[in-house]
């Protein structure tokens, strides 16, 4: 068996796990415009905790979202002013609608804690005893039904978190060939089916849309559980699954407002976190990186420099995972020729996962305006 014969082989028997039997992730299924829940009788209070830092561009029409949200009940919304330098709480004061926004002033990083966690306790403690805390960023933007329908959802499953994976921009030729995948990553590393799927361990959230229930929050210990974490949105659905079912969906509702539109704003995006995604483990991301070279990159390497059985092996691989981002692709409307770019999407996160290997080595990890988190997942 030649060399080219047995890569082909390896990766194409990598695509049979992962297409086969990996919960259908790349399926896209689980989405809130599928199956809506009946709405409550009785709506529950919801307090919405938005952490902000420097974020006056984008931050008044996350919040003017969230201001003109239709929700039958009782809403109120917080914004932490994580020590703003761009006048971001004024930029969120601009934004109108019905339900009243409350700013707080953010107090200096507490030892111990990451930056958007610290934030979202100070929320935590100011918003009371409400039934849900919704856990949105300063950069998302609500579709006006959106709070409504993870409310109605929550209620009619008894979740203790309900989640939304915001939609991302695709307008830049980087964003076209690195967000989409991005998603589906994410999906292949927790498959939403199994998220949602109360009998198996597997857990996660997206941080930019979470709704929390409070009691059970404060039966799991709160934030203060988690506070060391880089990945907070992950870290947050483990700890609510651990008390009840969890559920997390793709959205057109919520979306991003934060464009990406160069290879190293990606980069520098991925790679904040890629490392303690793997535990910070030399021996991890060694092996990610050369299973993703074979996975990704090794079918049209093999496909271009072969003949014979291993091409035309390895041309049909190439086709199967372009043919698996297919779903994803017509979330975000792009063309379906974008799935060839698949192998070359594997091969930059593998960079970037280098790339956020040797900054955790160098103490400059999980680097987030202006902050920097350790190894340990822990401010410097």
């Amino acid at each position: 068996m030649s060399l080219g014969l047995a890569i082909a082989l390896a990766s194409a028997l990598a695509w049979i796990g992962l297409i086969g039997f990996r919960g259908g992730f790349w399926l896209c299924r689980e989405s809130d415009d599928r199956e809506a829940p009946p709405e409550p009788t009785v709506w529950p209070s919801v307090v919405a905790v938005v952490p902000a830092r420097d974020e006056a561009d984008v931050v008044g029409r996350a919040i003017g979202s969230l201001r003109t949200q239709d929700y039958p009940g009782p809403f109120r919304i917080l914004l932490v002013d994580d020590n703003s330098s761009d006048g971001t709480a004024e930029a969120a004061a601009a934004g109108r609608g019905d339900h009243p926004l409350q700013v707080i002033a953010g107090l200096p990083l507490a030892r111990g804690w990451t930056g958007k966690l610290w934030a979202q306790s100070q929320g935590v403690a100011a918003a009371g005893q409400p039934d849900f805390l919704l856990f949105t960023d300063a950069d998302i933007f609500h579709h006006k039904a959106n709070l409504r329908g993870l409310v109605a959802r929550a209620e009619a499953g008894r979740l203790t978190l309900a989640s939304l994976m915001a939609r991302l921009t695709v307008r830049s030729g980087w964003e076209r060939v690195l967000i989409p995948p991005f998603v589906y990553f994410f999906q292949m590393l927790y498959p939403f089916a199994w998220v949602n799927d109360p009998r198996r361990r597997t857990a996660a959230a997206a941080g930019g849309c979470m709704l929390v229930r409070r009691e059970s929050l404060e039966a799991a210990g709160g934030l203060a559980a988690i506070r060391g974490q880089i990945i907070d949105d992950c870290a947050l659905g483990a700890l609510m699954k651990a008390q009840g079912p969890i559920w997390l969906g793709l959205t057109r509702r919520a979306q991003s407002l934060r464009p990406y539109a160069s290879l190293s704003e990606i980069g520098r995006m991925v790679a904040r976190s890629a490392y303690a995604q793997l535990g910070y483990s030399p021996a991890l991301a060694s092996t990610a990186v050369v299973g993703m070279a074979v996975v990704f990159a090794a079918p049209p390497l093999v496909a271009m420099a072969s003949h014979g059985p291993e091409r035309w092996l390895a041309l049909g691989v190439w086709l199967a995972m372009a043919l698996s981002l297919q779903p994803m692709l017509r979330l975000f409307r792009l063309w379906g020729l974008w799935g060839a770019a698949l192998p070359l999407a594997g091969v930059l996160y593998g960079v970037f996962t280098v790339i956020s290997a040797v900054q955790s080595w160098r103490g400059q990890g999980g680097q987030w305006k202006g902050r920097s988190q350790d190894a340990a997942g822990i401010a410097a």
